[in-house]
């Protein structure tokens, strides 16, 4: 880059030199400018007004903070600073310009920057190490002029079990179901596609009273008593995440260490947390005996350990006790009914409760059509056995929609299972209004059917109640940002990374909410750390090459589109980025592909095609027809088709669809 406005200054601190030049020399070797200056103790007029014109000049100011920086209260480094500071005055909000990084373990709140440095996220490169997707990210920055935002975090190596089956097509467009509603792109994402993690770049500052619940290990002689042993886990996991006072590392990311015997501390670090408990499980015929230990994840040493053993119908009551015995060893106080959050939803039956673990782990491994129909049978028994088991409702309720969405064939199955889930979480709410999962579900089933207040309100209800479950932070925060409501939404997506830092569907979640912000460049990192932890989660693909068109990057964008294994969504990233190659007929071949393979089904996606064409007539066409099938991605109408939003028919579609304020 010659352009002297699209250079990058590096400010630091002199013992800071050999980061800084790591971090230059990493720049340059991507065509990117940067004015490094290694002469500070030079000074002098000249040299001083030469510095003050490159960073009235520059187009990124990258501060390096480190504890170099912090020992200095005085250096020409801080003139430096003061003099970006009051260059960002004359800027919009969303101008990116100030890109602070900090090079080893400084902490934010303790750093001496000025408070305009705070009021962007900062980027992490120990030692001045800058993997190839930060410098990806400056280059876009530099090409878009992008809002920084948020922290960078490099994409996370690991090994990926691939899904057992192939989809049906229609089906396989349906993995996108986290764009709607979250459904199949949680599920598919098995705790297995997160294992053997290498490295990350996240550094460790566990959050106090944070903790990790690794899967308990199944001491039966019954190896097939698995299920039950991970079943007890998730629910002691669940109980825990539902006291506000303690924060609980996710489901997927604490069982990505599932087989492994890890240390402790390479738990600890890799999901961010203070301790981790972990246990063994024995069942006879009518008792059990669990054992569990509460290690501290920074010294490695034992807070607490027990031994319980009980009938089975005291399960539910056991999860008390152990969670209470964890808030103490964690010196937690407890402001709430603990008892009562805890046992919301739950059964004392002890046949129910069996059947609802063997449930779960049909659900959460549920790669095909037999495995579904497992599911939903064991939660049927459980309700069958107790019908006051409102959790097994609530569970239910997401089977039957998952099922509704992959294997459902013909709208009238489809709208038959989508009724069945929408009436068990209402009735998971009436038997027990507080239990977040049952909203969750409701809110899920009225998105689907357009009823977006409806919906927002239920996702609001169950954040309120459960504020620290993942799940529903990411899927409400999805729904936030389709409705318009980004810097809530964005919010939620960033705090279930922090709670699920191995789950695929955080991070593509957070990275479909950034381009719904039209944050591009950031969208792409955070799709990348998708793409990571899950290589052959195909949308991640179509959605990078939608993000890079979007910044007019059309090698990049093409290439990630031809990278896709979902054909529909491939066929429309593809027609996107043809179209604006030139290549017309091939981006022609591309829609008619779609239409074939997905009828009427596929209205809306045709019409955001027709609409960056350029073809508003074509486009609201297609938009009527989806209206006409209450198709259930019309909530892209609420933040897309700028080019239409002056058109009638567009107005009294957007006004149909009523979306909340």
């Amino acid at each position: 880059m010659t352009d002297a406005t699209r250079a990058v200054f590096l400010s630091y601190a002199s013992q800071d030199g050999e980061a800084a030049r790591r971090i230059c020399e990493a720049l340059r070797a991507t065509g990117v400018e940067v004015w490094f200056d290694q002469s500070e103790l030079r000074g002098g007029d000249a040299w001083d007004r030469q510095i003050r014109k490159q960073i009235r000049d520059c187009a990124l100011f990258i501060p390096i903070i480190s504890a170099n920086s912090q020992a200095r209260l005085e250096g020409y480094f801080r003139l430096e600073w003061r003099l970006a500071v009051e260059r960002t005055h004359l800027m919009a909000d969303r101008k990116a310009f100030l890109m602070p990084v900090v090079i080893d373990d400084t902490k934010d709140q303790d750093a001496e920057v000025p408070d305009s440095f705070r009021a962007v996220q900062w980027t992490r490169l120990p030692g001045g190490e800058s993997p190839p997707a930060f410098c990806e990210r400056i280059v876009v920055l530099l090409a878009g002029g992008e809002t920084p935002g948020h922290t960078f975090v490099a994409p996370i190596p690991v090994r990926y079990i691939p899904p057992r089956s192939k989809r049906l097509p229609w089906v396989a467009v349906a993995v996108v179901g986290v764009l709607v509603g979250g459904w199949q792109a949680w599920r598919l994402m098995t705790p297995k596609a997160a294992s053997h993690v290498v490295a990350s770049a996240a550094a460790f500052d566990p959050p106090s009273h944070s903790i990790a619940v690794l899967p308990f290990v199944n001491m039966s002689d019954d190896k097939e008593q698995e299920y039950f042993s991970e079943g007890l886990t998730e629910e002691l996991l669940n109980s825990l995440s539902r006291l506000n006072e303690l924060q609980v590392a996710a489901r997927t990311s604490s069982f990505s260490f599932q087989g492994e015997h890890p240390d402790i501390a390479t738990v600890a670090h890799k999901l961010n947390v203070g301790a981790v408990l972990e246990g063994s499980v024995r069942r006879s015929a009518q008792t059990v005996r669990i054992t569990v230990q509460l290690i501290n994840g920074v010294t490695g040493f034992r807070l607490w350990s027990q031994t319980y053993d009980r009938d089975l119908g005291d399960v539910l009551k056991l999860q008390t006790e152990i969670a209470n015995a964890v808030a103490s060893a964690m010196k937690v106080t407890l402001l709430s009914d603990a008892r009562a959050k805890i046992e919301l939803g739950g059964t004392r039956t002890p046949g129910a409760f069996d059947a609802h673990l063997r449930a779960s782990k049909a659900y959460f491994e549920g790669q095909t059509e037999k495995e579904m129909h497992a599911a939903i049978a064991g939660y049927t028994e459980a309700v069958r056995l107790d019908s006051n088991y409102a959790l097994a409702y609530a569970d239910r309720s997401l089977a039957l929609a998952s099922f509704a969405v992959d294997w459902a064939k013909g709208s009238v199955l489809r709208t038959d299972y989508s009724n069945r889930a929408k009436a068990d979480a209402r009735k998971a709410i009436a038997l027990a209004s507080e239990l977040a999962e049952g909203h969750l579900a409701l809110a899920g089933q009225l998105t689907d059917s357009l009823d977006f207040i409806g919906a927002s309100q239920e996702y609001e209800r169950a954040l309120a109640l459960a504020p620290g479950n993942a799940r529903i932070l990411r899927d409400y925060g999805l729904f936030a940002a389709k409705m318009g409501h980004v810097d809530a939404g964005l919010s939620a997506a960033h705090r279930s990374v922090e709670l699920d830092p191995l789950n695929p569907s955080a991070h593509s979640a957070l990275g479909w909410g950034l381009l719904v912000a039209r944050r591009y460049a950031d969208g792409i990192v955070a799709l990348k750390n998708a793409k990571a932890l899950a290589p052959n989660n195909g949308w991640v693909n179509a959605w990078l090459g939608y993000a890079y068109y979007q910044l007019r990057n059309l090698p990049s964008a093409r290439a990630a589109c031809e990278e896709g294994t979902i054909v529909f969504l491939k066929g429309y990233c593809l027609a996107l980025v043809y179209e604006k190659l030139g290549r017309h007929a091939d981006a022609e071949s591309m829609l008619a592909g779609m239409r074939a393979s997905w009828g009427d089904d596929g209205a809306v996606f045709y019409a955001m095609i027709y609409a960056e064409w350029g073809d508003s007539a074509l486009a609201m066409d297609w938009l009527e027809t989806a209206m006409r099938h209450h198709d259930a991605y019309l909530t892209f109408v609420k933040t897309r088709f700028d080019s239409l939003r002056g058109e009638p028919r567009f107005q009294a579609i957007e006004q149909a669809l009523n979306f909340p304020d």
